[in-house]
C-alpha cells in the first residue's frame, strides 16, 4: 500500500487525525474558547471606510468559514481550501474557471448531477464535453487528441466504484495542457489525496463523509496552486454560493472523527460485500477491496482502505430491485451517503435518474443496480436487515 501517499502524512509533519482535530483552528483569541465560534454576523464594523479587521461582509469571508477552509486544506495537503454552499455549488464554481468554448473530458461513471449540470446547463452557457473512460487510459489518450482545458473524474465513482489511477490521468491531462480534477468524496482524504498524485483541484460534497452526520449540506474546492486559488476565490465570493457558518461548523466537527468513523465504515462494507457476494441473487458485486474487482490493484496502490460504499447489481427485474430497496429497516432508502447511518439507493430512479437510461446501460449501470452507503451500526444488524429484505423481495 502507498499509505504515505494516500494518507497526507509529509503534508505537514503531522499525522492525519492531529490535522483533522487541528488544521485551519486555534482557540479563540478573545475568549480562549477550543473550538471555532459560530460568527454569525453578516457585516463587521469598520474604523474608518475601507479599515478593518480583515473582515467587511460574510459573503467574502467569515471566521467560521475560514477555519473550516484551513481544516479540509490541511487534510488534503493542499495550501488553500474554497468552501461552497453545496458540494454542485462547488463544481459549478471550477467548472466557472473555463470560458465559452473550452472543453471537458468528464468520467463515464460520475454523480448524476455533475453530469446534469454540464449536460443541461454548463453547456447552455458555451462549454462542451465528452464522456471517457478514465479506467481505461488507452481511451484517455485517444479523447485528449482535441484540445481539451479540463479533465473531471471520480474514483472510485458513483455509482459502480470504478477505480481510476488518478496519477496516470493526472500526468495525461498535464501534458495536454488541461487541468485535471478529482471528485474524491467517496474516498476523502483519509483514504487517499489525490493532490499529492498530481491533481490540480480535489472537490468534495462535504455533506457526505466529511460532515459525517446528514445534518449538512456543503462543498469544497482544496488545490495547492495559489494562482488557482485566487481565481477561484474570486468566483467562490462574484458567484456567491457561500455556505453559512453553522454549516461550516458542522461540517469542521464532523471532520474530528473523520479517521474512526472511516475505520468502522471500512470494515462494516467489506464484510457486506463479501454477504452480497455469496448471495444467490446478486449477479455482481461493486467494491475495490475485492480481489474480483477489476480496479482492485490500482486501489490498493493509492488507497489506504477501499471505503464505506457498495454498490451490488440484482440478478432480477426492475421491481424486484425496488420491493428490495422498500424493504429494509436499517438501511433507510435515502438520496445522499456518508453518514453514520446506513443508506440504500436505487440509483436509476433516485440519484442518477437525470442520466438518460440508454447511457446508463451503455455503461453497465443496469435498472436492478442498488447503491448502499453502509453506516458504522453493529454489523449483524445490518446483515441482518438485509437478509430479511432479500427474503422479502424474492419470496
Amino acid at each position: 500500500m502507498a499509505d504515505e501517499r494516500a494518507s497526507g502524512q509529509g503534508t505537514g509533519g503531522q499525522g492525519f487525525s492531529t490535522r483533522a482535530i487541528h488544521g485551519g483552528q486555534r482557540p479563540d483569541p478573545t475568549t480562549g474558547a477550543v473550538m471555532t465560534p459560530v460568527y454569525l454576523t453578516s457585516t463587521y464594523v469598520q474604523d474608518a471606510p475601507g479599515v478593518h479587521k480583515g473582515y467587511d461582509y460574510s459573503r467574502s469571508i467569515n471566521p467560521t468559514r475560514q477555519a473550516l477552509e484551513g481544516n479540509v486544506a490541511a487534510i488534503e495537503g493542499g495550501t488553500a481550501g474554497i468552501a461552497f454552499a453545496s458540494g454542485l455549488a462547488a463544481t459549478h464554481g471550477v467548472l466557472s474557471l473555463l470560458k465559452a468554448g473550452d472543453r471537458v473530458l468528464l468520467g463515464h461513471d460520475v454523480y448524476g448531477g455533475t453530469y446534469r449540470l454540464l449536460d443541461q446547463v454548463m453547456s447552455q452557457q458555451g462549454l462542451t464535453f465528452d464522456v471517457v473512460d478514465t479506467t481505461d487510459l488507452a481511451a484517455v489518450d485517444a479523447a485528449l487528441t482535441k484540445p481539451t482545458q479540463l479533465v473531471w473524474f471520480e474514483t472510485p465513482t458513483n455509482p459502480l466504484l470504478h477505480v481510476s489511477d488518478i496519477a496516470a490521468v493526472c500526468a495525461k491531462a498535464r501534458a495536454a495542457g488541461a487541468l485535471a480534477v478529482v471528485d474524491n468524496t467517496f474516498a476523502t482524504p483519509y483514504l487517499q489525496t489525490p493532490l499529492a498524485l498530481g491533481a490540480d483541484i480535489v472537490v468534495h460534497s462535504t455533506t457526505k463523509y466529511l460532515g459525517g452526520h446528514s445534518d449538512v449540506v456543503g462543498g469544497m474546492a482544496v488545490t495547492a496552486d495559489d494562482g488557482l486559488a485566487e481565481r477561484l476565490r474570486f468566483l467562490q465570493n462574484a458567484i456567491g454560493a457561500v455556505p453559512g457558518p453553522l454549516d461550516c461548523f458542522l461540517v469542521m466537527r464532523g471532520i474530528k472523527t473523520l479517521a474512526v468513523r472511516l475505520e468502522r465504515h471500512c470494515d462494516n462494507a467489506e464484510a457486506v460485500a463479501d454477504w452480497l457476494g455469496a448471495n444467490a441473487h446478486v449477479r455482481q458485486v461493486f467494491y475495490p477491496g475485492r480481489s474480483d474487482h477489476p480496479g482492485h490493484t490500482v486501489a490498493k496502490g493509492q488507497m489506504r482502505r477501499f471505503g464505506g460504499m457498495v454498490s451490488f447489481d440484482l440478478d432480477a427485474d426492475l421491481e424486484t430491485a425496488r420491493r428490495l430497496a422498500s424493504e429494509t429497516h436499517l438501511f433507510a432508502l435515502a438520496e445522499s451517503l456518508g453518514g453514520v447511518e446506513s443508506l440504500l439507493d436505487h440509483p436509476a430512479s433516485m440519484t442518477h435518474g437525470s442520466v438518460p437510461r440508454e447511457d446508463r446501460l451503455k455503461h453497465g449501470f443496469t435498472d436492478g443496480l442498488l447503491r448502499l452507503s453502509v453506516g458504522i451500526e453493529d454489523l449483524q444488524d445490518l446483515l441482518g436487515d438485509l437478509e430479511q429484505a432479500f427474503d422479502k423481495a424474492f419470496a
